[in-house]
């Protein structure tokens, strides 16, 4: 589940594309979520099978079931957000995503990307490229790394600007930006689209 930058592109552009050619990129997004629990920002990570050092391409990514990682994230996900507004309204959709088992991490992050799409009531489909380009013309904003949890290699984005919303652990912590799309899902509910849409400071289309 990507972060709430990410979200916001499928209100902010007319098309998004995902990439599906490019080679795994270990430490980012593609397989770990940020959430706000009782004793902080908490890294959840979807443990793949090792390649041996060697590059692998993203659709061939393996998710590895050595760990009960599934049970793990969804016991961090309700110690966190049970107490949230909107948990026991949107868990039900959300569950099933840790309970059966997907061979590959493309495939889960696509059908719960799909998922959350539809909660939120954005009519938009997922595109795909038809080959790995390191630059494409044909593509004005390029965020295949510039959406990273490493400070050092997230670059700014001139098209979003975090706003504040509802967080259960906001009077402990204060307001923590841009985490997973369901902390602001679980907290805002069907307002989350419109929170969505103040974060984004240019419409591209």
């Amino acid at each position: 589940m990507g972060n709430i930058q990410y979200f916001s592109k499928f209100i902010a552009a007319e098309k998004v594309y995902t990439e599906q050619h490019e080679n795994y990129t270990k430490q980012s997004f593609r397989n770990r979520c940020e959430i706000l629990t009782a004793n902080g920002k908490l890294a959840l990570v979807i443990p793949v099978e090792h390649s041996n050092g060697k590059k692998i391409a993203i659709r061939d990514v393996r998710i590895s079931y050595a760990q009960t990682w599934q049970k793990q994230h969804w016991r961090a996900f309700v110690a966190a957000y049970n107490s949230s507004p909107f948990f026991e309204y949107y868990s039900d959709y959300l569950i099933g995503f840790f309970e059966r088992k997907e061979e590959f991490l493309f495939d889960f992050n696509i059908k719960i990307t799909e998922k959350i799409i539809e909660l939120l009531d954005i009519n938009k489909q997922i595109y795909f490229t038809g080959e790995y380009k390191k630059f494409d013309e044909n593509f004005e904003f390029d965020y295949r790394q510039n959406i990273s949890p490493k400070a050092q290699v997230a670059k700014s984005d001139q098209m979003f600007s975090p706003q504040k919303y509802y967080q259960v652990f906001a009077q402990k912590f204060g307001f923590v930006p841009n985490l997973n799309i369901i902390d602001l899902l679980f907290n805002e509910g069907t307002n989350a689209k419109n929170e969505l849409e103040k974060c984004i400071i240019k419409y591209l289309y």
